[in-house]
């Protein structure tokens, strides 16, 4: 048997983050949210070909040093032509040749851009064909499943504007290979793209196909806070198999990575995740739900709160970032200040395609993407985002989104 994961999506809604790192190698607990995934569907196949796009090279290097890689396949989609489009292009991959309406030969299908429980990923591998499902809160923004009494699917009923159930489709699915050649008969849906839930709905006139309903956890990442939330959770569920320091300054359950310095006066407080060969301190102060990637400086002064902060970048100096995403290779100058809660205490708000958006938190704080650079005194509202390669001025108060194109577009006002 063999799988496809989709990782060839551009990210437009998780911008900036997704300007120079494809939304599938986005970190949780600093891994690769793709790789969670791949070593999750490793063990039940014998291939695994990944569709990839939007920085592509990106993905294909990192994993060219795993040893994984002798499983691994990858098929670039250089148009991109939706989930069902994604799909069709390893037909020839899985098979060796066009598929036919009679193929039972069973193929694993898989969002490369959700996190899934590792069990879940076996129940689905180890079951006849199915999808992975969970109920949800409102079915208007999924497909949701209509089932029989035994959970045998007879429609996907794709983001419904009436109450049909609650039973949603999230991105797995094992399928009879005819699913390809039901692919090609397929029209582009109103999103101009090719569905693969159109093609399972004429699948399932001929094939039984189960609801598999999730038992661990499923996260999203729709935006840029569904990471800050999907590294909170993991970190939460993984830390029970942690084992709590015995140091004075470290409290509860830490996992320090390979190099790290812990230098005096650092106080962490688990769960958190630190990665390889970082200075933490002197004299700083990291609260739960935090990682910090590999070759990181936090320093004297600074406070991280609930926060993800990429790879080779700094927070050196009396600086406060709480319920932030910090790409990599960025640099906070000395006394940079991240809010993370409004005065009126309402949520906080994001400004997405000239749309601003409820994001549902109280605290948020800012969104910065790659090789972002701030000057000493920079004072930065909730919910703001910077582009990649940006740079603040020594005292700027960034009150608006800066993009790469424009320094400083749409305003983000407070309403």
């Amino acid at each position: 048997m063999k799988a496809i994961i989709m990782a060839a999506g551009i990210g437009t809604r998780t911008m900036p983050l997704t300007e120079s790192i494809p939304k599938v190698m986005l970190p949780i607990a600093n891994k690769p949210l793709l790789e969670y995934n791949i070593e999750a569907i490793e063990p039940f196949v014998d291939e695994i070909i990944v569709v990839v796009g939007h920085l592509k090279e990106y993905i294909i290097n990192y994993f060219m040093k795993k040893r994984i890689i002798k499983k691994l396949r990858f098929i670039e989609q250089k148009e991109q032509s939706g989930t069902g489009g994604a799909a069709l292009l390893s037909e020839h991959a899985v098979l060796g040749r066009e598929a036919t309406i009679d193929d039972e030969e069973p193929v694993i299908i898989m969002n490369g851009d959700d996190l899934y429980y590792a069990g879940d990923i076996k129940r689905i591998s180890k079951s006849g064909y199915a999808i992975l499902s969970k109920k949800v809160k409102d079915p208007s923004k999924f497909g949701i499943l209509k089932c029989d009494a035994n959970g045998i699917i007879k429609e996907v009923i794709e983001k419904p504007d009436w109450f049909v159930g609650n039973l949603a489709g999230i991105g797995v699915y094992k399928l009879p290979a005819a699913v390809f050649k039901y692919l090609k008969t397929i029209g582009k849906s109103e999103r101009d793209e090719f569905e693969l839930p159109s093609a399972v709905n004429l699948l399932l006139k001929k094939y039984p196909i189960k609801a598999v309903e999730s038992t661990g956890f499923w996260f999203p990442l729709n935006y840029p806070w569904s990471l800050l939330e999907a590294n909170e959770g993991f970190i939460n569920i993984a830390s029970s198999k942690w084992k709590d320091s015995k140091k004075p300054n470290i409290i509860g359950k830490v996992l320090i990575g390979k190099g790290t310095r812990i230098l005096p006066g650092a106080y962490i407080e688990g769960p958190v995740v630190i990665g390889k060969n970082c200075k933490i301190g002197p004299n700083c102060y990291i609260r739960p739900t935090t990682s910090i990637g590999d070759n990181c400086h936090i320093g004297n002064g600074c406070e991280i709160k609930n926060s993800l902060i990429m790879n080779n970048s700094n927070v050196a100096h009396l600086s406060y970032v709480g319920d932030s995403i910090i790409g990599e290779n960025c640099n906070l100058g000395a006394g940079t200040i991240i809010a993370n809660l409004r005065h009126d205490g309402e949520n906080v708000k994001w400004l997405s395609d000239g749309k601003l958006i409820d994001t549902g938190r109280r605290k948020f704080g800012a969104v910065l993407s790659s090789d972002v650079k701030t000057g000493i005194g920079t004072l930065i509202y909730p919910g703001r985002a910077i582009s990649a390669h940006s740079r603040t001025k020594p005292g700027e108060i960034v009150k608006e989104n800066i993009t790469q194109k424009k320094r400083k577009v749409g305003k983000s006002k407070e309403n």
